[in-house]
């Protein structure tokens, strides 16, 4: 008896028979990729398994677009989640149901302000990008709108503020996810900026210091796009054919600093969301700074210089992820006080199964671009805490760091290296190098020049008495024997 075969149909909800049965209770600016599957996901979970009853409004935060295939597809997308979990293939796909309105306030304002005239309206989320909470003195109070995302949502702010003439009840609770340290402050302090700016009456201004909660946040999931090459097998899987498709990765960790109120209203806690209420969110930063892109940064020179090319390629190979999991697990886990033992290990367990993801690509040559202020924002600050608490350097760390000044002559065995960073910091290795090559320094002299550079190392390393030795020992090493060789116990390096 021959299959009978499904039939594609264009995604919105009268194909898929999902009317809006839900409140606008968000409103969000923004409706790319990762608010999709990220915010816009855990909204659609918080409705399909909690009281939480919440439809999303997407405001367009920029001119330019009118956010067309969501409008088309009544704000339907489906979401492809892949990874690696507790070792094991886990694999999900996912029709979010969540968003109800979209809205170009450029062109729709009086639809944009109406939202503030919603009672049931509690909680605001963005993604306008590290450059999205900014102040612009040639924001006007009478723009509609004004450019500066901060500035619409002040005058919305306003809006609301009158229509409920001031009820201290109907405050908003914001949760920025700019990439940015303290954004939930940064954004309060230049929605404050805005109204005094505009000379908007001191009582709004408390309503906003008073009755609106800034949560800053912390947010991390791998969201790749629309996946090309599997867009035929999802859409078949589905019955949909659907414009707005997105993959990530399986992994997702959305850390708020919040009070109890916040908490209560927003309740993760009766998910399986990997959502944490924290009071100190500058911890956890440092946390996944210090891991997750620490092993990034550590990973890429050492990688790469082994002949592989992808992260994933390089957590295959055996010699060269057991190196970055000693990184992890010896050197940067001790330097992290502030959390307990279980908690840096169950972190550093997801940090390599994303890293081994089978769906994900990264490109370590794509990673390495600027990784001079890399290496000194995510492992410089572990490099130091380590010999304070031991008396001597972190012998790996250093490995990597000795790789990277190796990567950083841009070629190797034959083969350039396309090398991305500062132009200054380019010119030095170029000119480091050179002179090695034509024998006018060796390469302990280029590594003490290195050590000492503080754009190139943050500060004077020389001062860690046998690191200058050891890195140009391990370099000289590399070139003669091989990354995985040198890694390997009889080589006694490590």
């Amino acid at each position: 008896m021959a299959t009978k075969e499904k039939t594609i149909q264009l995604l919105d909800r009268h194909t898929a028979q999902k009317p809006v049965i839900h409140p606008i209770r968000v409103m969000q600016f923004g409706g790319g990729n990762f608010l999709r599957a990220f915010c816009d996901w855990m909204f659609d979970v918080l409705n399909k398994t909690t009281a939480f009853n919440g439809s999303v409004a997407v405001v367009k935060p920029t001119e330019t677009g009118d956010y067309t295939a969501l409008r088309e597809q009544n704000g339907l997308f489906t979401v492809a989640l892949d990874g690696i979990k507790n070792g094991k293939t886990v694999s999900e796909v996912t029709l979010v149901e969540s968003i109800s309105t979209i809205i170009q306030p450029y062109t729709e304002w009086d639809k944009y302000l109406a939202l503030a005239g919603l009672p049931e309206l509690r909680f605001i989320v963005s993604n306008t990008t590290e450059a999205g909470i900014q102040f612009s003195e040639n924001d006007k109070i009478t723009d509609c709108p004004p450019k500066e995302f901060p500035a619409k949502l002040t005058l919305w702010l306003y809006h609301r503020y009158s229509y409920f003439n001031g009820d201290k009840d109907k405050g908003c609770i914001l949760l920025p996810c700019e990439l940015i340290e303290d954004n939930g402050e940064a954004l309060k302090e230049t929605v404050i900026q805005y109204a005094k700016h505009w000379q908007i009456k001191q009582e709004f201004i408390d309503w906003i210091l008073n009755c609106n909660h800034f949560c800053s946040t912390l947010v991390d999931r791998i969201v790749s796009g629309y996946p090309t090459d599997r867009a035929p097998f999802l859409e078949e899987k589905t019955g949909f054919k659907d414009k707005l498709l997105v993959a990530g990765e399986e992994y997702h960790s959305w850390v708020i600093k919040a009070n109890a109120l916040v908490q209560k209203e927003l309740p993760f806690s009766k998910t399986d969301l990997n959502v944490q209420f924290v009071d100190n969110l500058h911890d956890y930063r440092e946390m996944k700074v210090r891991i997750l892109n620490g092993a990034h940064t550590s990973l890429v020179p050492v990688g790469y210089l082994a002949g592989l090319r992808t992260v994933k390629e390089s957590m295959d190979n055996e010699v060269v992820s057991n190196h970055i999991f000693q990184i992890l697990a010896t050197e940067i886990k001790p330097t992290l006080t502030k959390f307990s033992s279980n908690e840096i290990d169950a972190f550093i367990d997801a940090v390599v199964d994303r890293f081994k993801n089978p769906t994900l690509q990264h490109f370590l040559i794509a990673i390495s671009l600027n990784s001079t202020s890399k290496f000194q924002s995510r492992l410089l600050p572990a490099f130091k805490d380590y010999n304070q608490l031991h008396g001597s350097f972190p012998k790996r760390i250093a490995f990597s760091l000795a790789s990277l000044i190796r990567f950083y002559k841009g070629s190797f065995n034959g083969e350039v290296i396309a090398v991305t960073d500062d132009k200054l910091v380019l010119n030095f290795f170029e000119n480091q190098w050179k002179m090695v090559e034509n024998k006018s320094q060796s390469v302990t002299d280029l590594v003490a020049h290195t050590l000492a550079n503080k754009t190139i190392v943050g500060e004077d390393l020389t001062k860690y008495k046998g690191l200058v030795d050891f890195i140009a020992k391990s370099i000289t090493a590399i070139d003669e024997y091989g990354v995985e060789e040198c890694l390997r116990k009889n080589r006694k390096l490590i």
